[in-house]
């Protein structure tokens, strides 16, 4: 099967349920949170997926993992925000350890894409 499309990526498809899984955690968070650390998460977590989608359609190796780079940042910012859920208790323990598992997730497989383009080009 070849690769038309970003949706068709593996890795955009598991950042999309992490973003997905940040966006219904973050429905439980405080009301005076809404634009603060609820906004930050989501626009962080979504910021993750888009540069995945905005990288696919670039032409050429480094435009490419410029935008998997950015997305690279962005995951890293939403765990940083997950960390900081938890310890303002907005957020159980184990919401956090599948959500930063998750994220790893993530990340091993963006990685590897990454060093696949790498080899590619």
């Amino acid at each position: 099967m070849s690769t038309q499309s970003f949706e068709d990526l593996l890795v955009w498809q598991k950042a999309h349920q992490y973003v997905l899984s940040i966006y219904r955690i973050t429905k439980g968070f405080p009301k005076e949170e809404m634009f603060g650390l609820v906004n930050q998460m989501r626009r962080a977590s979504a910021s993750i997926t888009a540069n995945i989608a905005e990288g696919f359609v670039r032409i050429g190796q480094k435009d490419k993992l410029h935008f998997y780079n950015i997305s690279q940042g962005s995951l890293e910012e939403t765990r940083n925000f997950v960390i900081l859920s938890r310890d303002l208790e907005y957020i159980t323990e184990e919401d956090k350890t599948i959500l930063l598992v998750s994220a790893s997730e993530v990340s091993k497989m963006l990685n590897a894409y990454c060093q696949g383009l790498l080899k590619y080009y």
